[in-house]
Order: structure tokens, then sequence, then C-alpha cells
């Protein structure tokens, strides 16, 4: 496998999913996995977009059946990785983003050697509630349960390749940006793609 994976992880609130998409749209050929997810759509979202959307007897069905490169419970609702997608993806030399909590992204590295891990910290919890309560997408007690987590969450930081301190957008997206474009910029990365160049040069 010649592409590589990378992993973005936030706590709830903490930007993560805008600043991918700043992402993507900065670096088109990076690739997007898109998680299976037993929890219903949000309003906005759509099937095999933002998620797969499947029912609790189908996720377990997937799960049995060792579909899943990573998966988690999270407030309730099932989320999980194809692996299936993820290794196709890496063997045709594509480089893969994956958006997962931190229990995927620990999943995933004792699975999955050179794995680039990222993690996305809010400037404060004071800051994340008031996103959180901004976005208008939770109830009040499961804002409280969110920020319950975020201590959690943020404790598993160290654990990262990489921390981003979310609190000026555009500067996080372009550390974001740089942090991918210098890692396809290492010497193993460039020896797979280019081998060839590099062998006409001896």
């Amino acid at each position: 496998m010649s592409g590589t994976l990378f992993i973005v992880s936030a706590p709830s609130g903490g930007g993560k999913t805008t600043l991918v998409k700043a992402l993507l749209k900065a670096e088109p050929g990076l690739k997007l996995s898109v998680s299976y997810t037993t929890r219903p759509p949000r309003q906005g979202e759509a099937n095999g977009r933002d998620y797969h959307f499947v029912s609790p007897p189908k996720f377990e069905r997937m799960l049995e059946a060792g579909e899943f490169l990573e998966s988690a419970v999270i407030y309730g609702h099932s989320y999980g990785t194809s692996q299936k997608w993820i290794e196709r993806e890496l063997a045709r030399n594509r480089d893969v983003l994956l958006e997962i909590d931190w229990q995927g992204a620990q999943q995933v590295r004792k699975l999955m050697r050179g794995v680039v891990s990222i993690f996305i910290m809010p400037p404060s919890l004071k800051v994340l509630a008031a996103r959180l309560r901004k976005r208008a997408q939770d109830s009040p007690e499961v804002i409280r349960r969110r920020l319950a987590a975020a201590r959690e969450e943020m404790s598993h930081a160290p654990e990262f390749d990489y921390v981003i301190i979310n609190d000026d957008f555009n500067r996080a997206a372009r550390d974001l940006t740089s942090i991918i474009r210098a890692e396809r910029l290492r010497f193993s990365r460039q020896l797979a793609r280019h081998g060839n160049l590099f062998n006409r040069m001896k």
C-alpha cells in the first residue's frame, strides 16, 4: 500500500467537520471515508455523502462479519469505518482521510502502520460549550453530556502525531493543510509513489 491514511479527531463541537471540508477543498486528491452509523440523519445530511445511515440490526451484521476497520458507540449510536473500502483506496495509491473519535483512532493505529493522526482542540471548554449551543443540533441534555465527555476526549490528545488549537479557523485550516502536504513529501512516501524516478537517477 502506498497511499497514506490520515486521521482527524476532535471533541464534539471542536470544528473538525468544518476544517475537514476546507481541507478537502484545498486538497481535492484526498479521499474522505464515509462512515456507517445507526444515528438518524440531521437536517441537511445526505445518505452516502455525510454518512451511510443504516439500521442497528444491519450495523450489527456488518460488525459480526468483520467489515469494519474500527467501530465505536458514541452517545448511544454506533459508528464504523469500512475496512474493504479503506484498503482498496490505499492500494490504488490514494490518500484517505478518516473523521473518527479517539477510540477509533486507537483501533486503527493498532491495525495499520504509517497512519498520520491529527487532533483538533478547542481553545477552552467555555468556547466549546458556546459552539455546541450555537449550532443548535442537540438538546441541552445532550450538550451537557458532550461537554462532560470532552474532557475525557481531550485527555487523549497526546496519543496523536499533531495537535491543532482551533481558536482561529483560517489559521487552523492552514495548519491542517500544511500537515497533509508535509506528510505527503516525506521521502518514504515520495519513494513509494515515484520509485521509477528515483531509480532512473541512480
